[in-house]
Formats: structure tokens, sequence, C-alpha cells
């Protein structure tokens, strides 16, 4: 067991990812298998969202695979934009609209906490599991930095004076909510059939 689908079609996730698993598994994206499907993401929770994910690319190859969901949980928000992360300013998933639309929100603001919440699903040999990382932060009153994606430049990690868009990946994964669930998933996997 080397090799595992990722259940993803965003390239930046990919390359997260395998900036953590480096050469310790081969992962592949969608793209990389040839598959060309969107997979629909209508659950009100990360955990399912992430799961039907693996279980639809599970169910189409019969190959060990994962996938994940991440959200940006404000606290002032009450927990938005959560699990509607990538399409908070509507179905497109436009990026600069969705941290737009977090900072409108949160103009004046004195409360400005959050975090990103990511979980993975794994389907390995038939069988499921999960694993959940997460970076708290705050959210800045103005957008900073072009590195990462989605709503990096609105977000510095608790420890650091930046936003992740102000961050090489080598610097985001010193507090990555993706490289933590990645790394227990990596934990799991090394000690898998011992």
């Amino acid at each position: 067991m080397n090799k595992l689908i990722f259940a993803t079609n965003n390239q930046h996730k990919v390359d997260e990812i395998k900036s953590v698993i480096g050469n310790l598994f081969e992962v592949i994206s969608l793209k990389e298998a040839g598959i060309d499907i969107e997979i629909p993401e209508p659950f009100n929770t990360l955990e399912e969202n992430a799961v039907t994910k693996s279980e639809t690319i599970y169910k189409l190859t019969g190959e060990n695979c994962f996938s994940e969901d991440t959200g940006l949980e404000v606290k002032a928000l009450n927990g938005e934009p959560g699990v509607k992360s990538a399409r908070f300013a509507g179905d497109t998933r436009d990026f600069t609209g969705n941290l737009e639309k977090v900072l409108l929100k949160m103009k004046g603001e004195t409360n400005r906490t959050a975090r990103f919440r990511t979980v993975v699903s794994l389907i390995l040999n038939g069988e499921k599991y999960q694993f959940e990382g997460i970076c708290e932060g705050r959210i800045t009153e103005k957008a900073e930095g072009i590195s990462g994606f989605g709503y990096d430049p609105i977000f510095i990690p608790n420890g650091a004076a930046e936003t992740f868009g102000n961050m090489s990946l080598a610097e985001k994964n010193n507090y990555s909510h993706r490289k933590k669930a990645t790394e227990q998933l990596l934990d799991f996997l090394s000690r898998y059939g011992k």
C-alpha cells in the first residue's frame, strides 16, 4: 500500500498535502488519475462532506483514497463560513469574493478569533478512518499577501506575526491545519498492519 488517490480538483490542496507526505506515499490527484468529476459537497458538516468525497472515488475506482474538507470558523460569525467556506459568496467558488464577504461581516468587530479546521477522510482496504487538524488564529482588518489560497490573506495563526498570505508553504506548514491532519494520516498509515 504505497499509492493513494487524493479526491480533490484543488491543486493548491494537492501541493500542500504532497509537501507534508513527501516520498513516503505516492499521492495521485483526480486529474493525475484521469478522473474528471466534480464531487458535490451538500452536507452541513466537514466530516460528512469529506466522507462523501472519499466514498465517491472509492466506489468509482476501488482504490485506496482519501479526501479532505476544510472550513474557516469565525467566532464572531457563529462559526461561519465553516462548511460553506468555498461557496460563502456564492456557488462560483470565488476566493476573493469569499474573503471580502468575511471582512465585510467583520467590519467593526473587536473579537477577531477564528480557526481553520481540516477533516481528512481515508478509505483503506474498504475501511473508513477520519483525522482532524485545527489551526487557531485571528482575522485581519484587510487582506495581506498573495501566497496560498482561499482565506490565507486574512488569517494570522496564533504565534505568527503575519498572515498565511505572506508565508511560503514551508512557513505555513509550521502552523497549518491541513498539515496537522495529514500528519495524523501519515502516523496512522505508518502503523497500519503492524
